[in-house]
C-alpha cells in the first residue's frame, strides 16, 4: 500500500487543478452568456423521472447475495477459496449483475413510457 501512495496523492492533486480549471472555465461561460442575454437553462438538464431508488434497492439486493456466496465459497472445502477473494469477487460479480438488470429493466421502463406518451398525443 505505501508503494501507492505517491500515485494517489498525484492522482488527487492533479485531480483537483482539472477540477478548480473545468470550473473556473464553466463560470466564464456563463457569465458572458449571462452578459447576452442568453438564456442559461439550457445547461440545466430537464428533470426526468429517476428511478433511483429501484437502482440502489437492486444494487444492495446483488451485494447482499454476493456476500451470502462468498461466505458459501469462503466456508465449502469444495472450493477452497480464500476469503478475501471470495467475498470481493462475488460482491463484485452480483453487484455488477444487480446494474445490469436495472439497466434493462430502465430501458424497458423508458420504451413504455415513450409508447404512452406517443398514444396520448
Amino acid at each position: 500500500m505505501t508503494d501507492l501512495t505517491p500515485v494517489f496523492v498525484l492522482a488527487i492533486i492533479f485531480g483537483t487543478i482539472l477540477a478548480i480549471v473545468y470550473l473556473g472555465v464553466r463560470r466564464k461561460e456563463r457569465m458572458a452568456m449571462m452578459e447576452k442575454g442568453v438564456d442559461a437553462s439550457m445547461f440545466i438538464a430537464p428533470q426526468k423521472k429517476s428511478s433511483y431508488s429501484l437502482k440502489y434497492g437492486i444494487m444492495l439486493i446483488g451485494i447482499a447475495l454476493g456476500i451470502l456466496m462468498g461466505k458459501l465459497l469462503a466456508t465449502l472445502d469444495a472450493f477452497r477459496f480464500e476469503e478475501e477473494a471470495a467475498y470481493f469477487s462475488m460482491i463484485f460479480l452480483f453487484g455488477g449483475a444487480a446494474l445490469v438488470i436495472y439497466h434493462f429493466m430502465a430501458k424497458k421502463m423508458a420504451a413504455e413510457e415513450k409508447d404512452k406518451n406517443e398514444l396520448m398525443k
